[in-house]
C-alpha cells in the first residue's frame, strides 16, 4: 500500500520525496548513513594500525560480511512476515549499540585485533536481517508508481553519505583517533529511529498462511530461478559485485604503504569514489526504462573495470582521485540498475525473499572476494589483488553485451512475427 503524499511539489527527479514517509526515512537514513560511513572509514584505520596486514584487512571484510550466507535468506522470510518498521527499529537500535561497544574498546584503549573481528561479526549478524527489510520496505512508502525514483534516491543518501562519511572521518582520525568515529556513528542512529518512530503506515496484517519458514524459502528461491530476468542479474551480480568490487578492502594498503600518506587521504580516496556513485546515484533518479536500465549495466561494469584499472597501476594521487571517480560511478550505475530491474520484476508477495537473495548475491559473497583480495595483495601486492576484480567487471560486461544482442534479437523477431499477422486480423 501507498505511504501518504504529501502537496508539497518536487522536481520529476525528486518524485518520491513527495510522499511524508519516504520524506522522513530516508532523511533519517541520511544522517546515519554518514556515521556509518565514519564508522567503516575508522575501522579499517583501526585494523591496519594495529596489524599493518593486507590479509587481516580481508580477515576484517571476511567476518564483517561472513553472515549473509547462512542468514540472508531467512532474513528474507522474517521480512515477508512481519512487520517491516518494527524489524528495522530493532535492527537499528542493536546496531546503535554495536557501535558503542567498539567506541568503549578504543576510548579505554583495550581493543585487540580479535575485538575489532568480533564487533565486525556482530555488526555482520545485524546487517543481513536491516538489509532485505530496508530494501522491500522502499514500496511501502512510495507505492509502485515512484519505487524506482525511492530506490534511486535511497541509492543517493547512500553514496552523499559515503562522501561526508570518509571526509569528515579522515579529519577526525587525524585530530581525535578512531573513537570520535565511532561515537558519532552510535549518536547517528538516533536520526533514524525517530524517523521510523514517526512514520504513518497502516496496521500490518499478519499473513494468513501459516506455512513452514522452510517451505516458505524454498518458494522463493524456486520463484527466482523460475525467472530468467531475475536469475541471472542475481548470478552476474553475485561474481561481479560480490568478488569484484573489492578494491575498497585494500584503500589503507594504497594510502599507507604506496601513496605514504595519512588519514585525511585516505579519507579523500573514500570520498572520490563516493563522490562517483553520487553522481551515478543522480542519473538514476531519471524516468529509465528497460532497456536504459539493461544498457546501464553494461556501461556500468565498463566504467567500474577501466576505472579500477588505471586506479591500481596509476600512483598519482589526483589521478587516483579521478580514476577513483570514474570507478564509483560504473559500479553505483550497474547495482542502482540491477536493483531497479530486479524490484520492478518481482511480485509483491515474494519482495523481501528475492532482496534477500540480492542481499545474499551481493554481499554474501563479498567475505570470499574480500579474503582472496587480501590475501593476493599480501603475496603479489594491491594493485595485481584490484586488476583481478577489474577483470571479473569486464568479464561481466562482455556477458551483458551479448545477453543484450540476445534480447534485442528476440524481440526483432516478436515484432515481426505481431506485423506480419496484422493484415491477417
Amino acid at each position: 500500500m501507498s505511504s501518504e503524499s504529501s502537496r508539497l511539489d518536487f522536481a520529476p527527479g525528486l518524485r518520491a520525496l513527495r510522499h511524508r514517509n519516504f520524506r522522513l526515512y530516508w532523511s533519517g537514513q541520511l544522517v546515519s548513513l554518514v556515521g556509518t560511513w565514519m564508522q567503516s572509514v575508522a575501522q579499517g584505520w583501526l585494523m591496519h594500525r594495529l596489524t599493518s596486514s593486507a590479509f587481516m584487512l580481508g580477515l576484517l571484510s571476511f567476518a564483517q560480511f561472513f553472515p549473509v550466507l547462512p542468514l540472508a535468506l531467512w532474513a528474507g522470510v522474517l521480512a515477508d512476515r512481519t512487520d517491516k518498521r518494527r524489524l528495522l527499529m530493532i535492527t537499528q537500535g542493536l546496531l546503535l549499540v554495536q557501535a558503542v561497544m567498539i567506541a568503549l574498546a578504543v576510548t579505554t584503549g583495550v581493543v585487540k585485533p580479535w575485538m575489532v573481528l568480533s564487533l565486525a561479526l556482530v555488526y555482520g549478524c545485524i546487517n543481513t536481517f536491516d538489509l532485505p527489510a530496508r530494501q522491500s520496505f522502499v514500496i511501502e512508502l512510495t507505492g509502485r508508481e515512484d519505487l524506482s525514483n525511492g530506490i534511486a534516491l535511497n541509492s543517493a543518501a547512500f553514496n552523499a553519505a559515503r562522501i561526508l562519511g570518509p571526509a569528515a572521518a579522515g579529519m577526525l582520525l587525524a585530530a581525535f583517533g578512531e573513537a570520535g568515529c565511532f561515537w558519532i556513528n552510535a549518536l547517528s542512529f538516533a536520526a533514524v529511529l525517530a524517523a521510523l518512530a514517526s512514520l504513518r503506515l497502516p496496521e500490518h496484517v499478519e499473513p494468513a498462511s501459516q506455512r513452514s519458514v522452510g517451505s516458505t524459502l524454498k518458494d522463493g528461491v524456486r520463484y527466482a530461478w523460475a525467472t530468467p530476468g531475475i536469475r541471472d542479474l542475481l548470478l552476474l551480480l553475485a561474481v561481479c559485485a560480490g568478488l569484484g568490487f573489492q578494491y575498497n578492502v585494500l584503500l589503507p594498503v594504497y594510502t599507507r604503504d604506496i601513496l605514504h600518506e595519512g588519514p585525511r587521504a585516505y579519507g579523500a580516496l573514500l570520498s572520490a569514489f563516493g563522490a562517483g556513485s553520487l553522481a551515478a546515484a543522480f542519473r538514476m533518479t531519471m524516468k529509465l526504462d528497460r532497456w536504459a536500465l539493461r544498457r546501464n549495466l553494461l556501461v556500468g561494469l565498463v566504467l567500474g573495470g577501466v576505472g579500477m584499472v588505471g586506479f591500481a597501476w596509476w600512483h598519482w594521487f589526483p589521478a587516483m582521485l579521478v580514476m577513483g571517480a570514474i570507478t564509483g560511478f560504473g559500479l553505483i550505475l550497474y547495482v542502482s540498475s540491477t536493483n531497479v530491474l530486479i524490484q520492478m520484476t518481482t511480485e509483491d508477495r515474494y519482495r523481501g525473499r528475492v532482496m534477500s537473495l540480492y542481499t545474499l548475491m551481493f554481499v554474501g559473497t563479498a567475505p570470499y572476494g574480500a579474503l582472496l583480495s587480501g590475501t593476493i595483495a599480501q603475496r603479489m601486492g594491491a594493485p595485481v589483488a584490484t586488476s583481478l576484480c577489474a577483470v571479473l567487471l569486464l568479464g561481466g560486461a562482455l556477458w551483458v553485451s551479448r545477453r543484450l544482442r540476445d534480447i534485442a534479437a528476440r524481440e526483432a523477431e516478436v515484432a515481426a512475427a505481431e506485423q506480419e499477422a496484422e493484415p491477417a486480423s
